[in-house]
């Protein structure tokens, strides 16, 4: 079992910078962004070219902002679920629920006065897109994930106010993405190293999302909706083996991963506005 002083250090920088996106974005995407990059020609990744929705307009600090909300066959859909259904898990403050997004580079334009601003495509499935354009609210649903997206991605601070433009659907011209081909693996479920019989009475276990990202690379998300910070969150990792402890025993997350995980690369941080500990771990070998 690795010492848990090795990446505590880690949590509480992310605390005290007080800026999550920054080093959510260095220490889980840069791995990911050199592979996507790498991959831009492979059989593993696909050209796209978005179809034209509908623009909403913005600004941030450094001036105005067009959002071009695009959709293609090529994304795959979120899960199938009632608007009820979705309302009652965001109101339960549930994180399963995703919206598959291809967040599209920044490009210059001019706006309807000739004016420099900023323009971002994004593209979501196209049955969800058409879904989307009958209910008001998977529309703003979509439009807050895509802005806080680009917000994660790109280091931005949007205004949360928006409003859409009436008489175009898109600003400049969109662009080609490259998305996965094959999407990466979910890995679900894994097999708890906790007392069944004592789970009930113990501290909550919390929900818990493993993402393979590369061949070498794995992702773990750890929801956390009780916790505003980093401060007093443990987290230990073995070779085979990760253990998340909350302050004041809330949580207790005890797991068996069946990849060998190189504890010593290991990098995690606390995304506040997630309420997500988020770690990267990197892989020794990956069974064939």
């Amino acid at each position: 079992m690795a010492d848990s002083r090795l990446l505590v250090p880690e949590l509480s920088e992310a605390e005290t910078m007080g800026d999550e996106t920054a080093l959510f974005e260095e220490l889980l995407l840069q791995a990911s962004k050199e592979l996507q990059q790498s991959q831009t020609a492979s059989s593993e990744s696909t050209q796209i070219q978005p179809q034209p929705g509908f623009c909403i307009k913005t600004n941030s600090s450094e001036g105005k902002v067009f959002i071009n909300i695009c959709h293609s066959s090529s994304i795959p859909p979120p899960a199938d679920v009632t608007e009820e259904e979705l309302l009652q898990m965001l109101e339960e403050d549930q994180a399963g629920f995703r919206i598959p997004m291809s967040l599209g580079e920044p490009h210059a334009e001019l706006d309807a006065k000739g004016q420099g601003c900023t323009a971002y495509d994004v593209a979501v499935n196209s049955d969800f897109y058409r879904r989307m354009q009958n209910s008001d609210f998977l529309r703003e649903l979509v439009i807050t994930i895509a802005r806080e997206g680009l917000e994660d991605k790109y280091g931005l601070q949007l205004n949360p106010e928006w409003r859409m433009l009436k008489n175009r659907a898109f600003l400049g011209s969109i662009s080609q993405q490259n998305i996965r081909s094959r999407q990466r693996p979910r890995i679900q479920e894994m097999g708890t190293l906790n007392d069944p019989l004592t789970a009930e009475k113990g501290p909550e276990k919390p929900h818990l999302n493993l993402w393979l990202e590369a061949p070498d690379l794995l992702l773990a998300e750890v929801d956390l909706p009780k916790l505003d910070g980093a401060h007093g969150l443990s987290l230990e990792l073995g070779e085979n083996r990760l253990v998340v402890g909350g302050p004041q025993r809330l949580y207790q997350l005890d797991v068996a991963v069946p990849l060998r995980i190189n504890t010593e690369e290991s990098r995690a941080a606390f995304h506040r506005k997630r309420r997500q500990l988020m770690v990267a771990l990197p892989l020794l070998s990956v069974p064939s």
